[in-house]
C-alpha cells in the first residue's frame, strides 16, 4: 500500500469520525437537537459512510475495525492507525463542541446501571458490527447502494431503543467524547469500552457461522 493510500484512509477516518462524534457530543450530550438527536446522529453517519466509504471502508469505529479485520476484510497493518486516528478524531470533535460551538452548556455525567448499561452497549454494537460485516463487506451483497442507510438505520433504532440506558454509543471514539466532554465518567468508561470491544468481536464470528 502506498504512504498516499495510507494517508488518504486515515483522512477520510479522521473526517468521518469528526463529525459522528461531534453530531453525538452538540445533538445529544449538549441537546442541541433534543428529541431528534438519534436523527441527527443516524443522518449524519449515512452520509460520511456514503462519502467516505470507497476510500477507508468508512469504519469511523474502532470495535468496527477489529470486527473487519476479524472477519478478514482488513489489513492488519490498517488496525492500530485505524483506531488512533478514530480516536484522536473522537477527542478533537468533543473539544469543539464543548469550547468552539456550545461554550456555555453543561453537561451531566450519564448515570448508568452497570448492567443495563453493558447489555445495552454488547447487543447493539454487535448488531451495527454484524449489518456493516453483512452489507458492506460480503461479496453476496458487493455493489449494493443501501448500505450506508442499513448502518445508519442500526444506530439511530439503538439511540431510539437504549440511549436511556447507556448513552448509546456503540463506539470507543464516540465513548472518547463522552469522556472528553464530562458526559461519562472515567470510572465507568469500562461499561462501554468492554462490551463494545467484545461485541464486534462476536459480531465477526458471527458473521463466519451465518455464511458460506
Amino acid at each position: 500500500m502506498s504512504e498516499h493510500t495510507m494517508q488518504a484512509k486515515l483522512i477520510t477516518e479522521f473526517i468521518g469520525t469528526f463529525f459522528l462524534s461531534l453530531t453525538v457530543c452538540t445533538a445529544a450530550v449538549m441537546e442541541s437537537a433534543g428529541a431528534l438527536a438519534p436523527f441527527a446522529i443516524g443522518s449524519t453517519l449515512m452520509v460520511m459512510i456514503y462519502a467516505g466509504g470507497h476510500v477507508s471502508g468508512a469504519h469511523y469505529n474502532p470495535a468496527v475495525t477489529i470486527s473487519v479485520y476479524l472477519r478478514g476484510a482488513c489489513d492488519r497493518s490498517d488496525v492500530v492507525p485505524y483506531i488512533l486516528t478514530q480516536v484522536a478524531a473522537g477527542a478533537v470533535a468533543a473539544l469543539v463542541a464543548g469550547n468552539l460551538l456550545l461554550r456555555d452548556t453543561s453537561v451531566t455525567a450519564l448515570d448508568m446501571d452497570p448492567t443495563s448499561a453493558v447489555t445495552a452497549e454488547l447487543l447493539f454494537t454487535f448488531a451495527l458490527a454484524y449489518v456493516i460485516l453483512h452489507v458492506a463487506t460480503s461479496e453476496a451483497t458487493e455493489g449494493n447502494q443501501y448500505y450506508g442507510a442499513a448502518i445508519a438505520f442500526v444506530v439511530l433504532a439503538g439511540a431510539l431503543t437504549v440511549g436511556g440506558i447507556s448513552g448509546a454509543s456503540f463506539n470507543p471514539a464516540v465513548t472518547t467524547s463522552l469522556l472528553v466532554t464530562g458526559a461519562l465518567d472515567s470510572a465507568d468508561v469500562w461499561m462501554h469500552l468492554v462490551p463494545q470491544i467484545a461485541g464486534g468481536c462476536v459480531a465477526a464470528y458471527a458473521y463466519k457461522a451465518t455464511t458460506a
